[in-house]
């Protein structure tokens, strides 16, 4: 196992597709929500215990060699939302190919080639992990880690915040976010032994809402 492969996976440089992505940053701000770095860290943590352990836990099952399929299915079940399942699997397109160029493998093969509209980035992420020689905490810290920057650097492009501020949300987030990697990995493992029915189903229904809502939008800063 090398750390210097999830610093590579965790970079928010991984051509991966996320820049473009808010995590429900954007919706969050027009109505209100996020005006300021308060508001920024309350909104970050809930979608990491959210959205984002359930998240977490896929990746870190997938890492963990449980069948790509049955967590995609899981996943599916998991995402109520059809624009959250679009954009999950549009991000899992990109990050599959941003994987099989970096780590390539035929787990990433194979992959690709049962879901060639792309699976869940969740899934994905979890065997790119797997691939570069990364266990299944260490999938949960990279999807724990993404659960939250993504929306703090929305945030300083869409409210003008100081990013320096931005930084440090994340770095008061930071014994969340092990906390949620910890808990994702040892649902993960139970998972193995009692199917993808033990995988954590956490959610925030007004993410699902929003999604919906700006999907719709004419004009948009990020595509979710």
């Amino acid at each position: 196992m090398t750390r210097a492969a999830l610093l590579v996976l965790a970079d928010g440089r991984f051509p991966a597709g996320g820049h473009a992505h808010s995590g429900g940053a954007e919706p969050a701000v027009k109505a209100g929500r996020i005006r300021d770095t308060r508001d920024l860290e309350a909104f970050c943590r809930g979608r990491l215990h959210t959205s984002g352990l359930t998240s977490a836990a896929l990746a870190a099952a997938a890492a963990l060699g449980l069948d790509p399929a049955a967590l995609d299915e899981a996943a599916d079940a998991r995402t109520p939302s059809p624009a959250l399942r679009a954009t999950a699997r549009r991000l899992g397109r990109q990050m599959l190919r941003a994987a099989r160029a970096t780590w390539p493998g035929p787990e990433l093969d194979a992959l690709a080639t049962a879901f060639p509209r792309g699976a869940h980035q969740p899934v994905v992420l979890g065997l790119a992990a797997r691939s570069a020689g990364l266990g299944p905490r260490d999938a949960a810290h990279c999807v724990a880690y993404e659960a939250v920057s993504g929306p703090a650097t929305a945030a300083v492009r869409l409210l003008s915040l100081d990013p320096f501020q931005a930084t440090a949300v994340l770095a008061r987030l930071a014994p969340d976010m092990d906390l949620v990697a910890e808990r994702a990995a040892e649902q993960a493992a139970r998972a193995a032994h009692a199917g993808t029915d033990a995988l954590p189903a956490a959610s925030a229904p007004l993410l699902d809402i929003t999604a919906e809502q700006h999907a719709a939008w004419p004009v948009r800063l990020f595509a979710s």
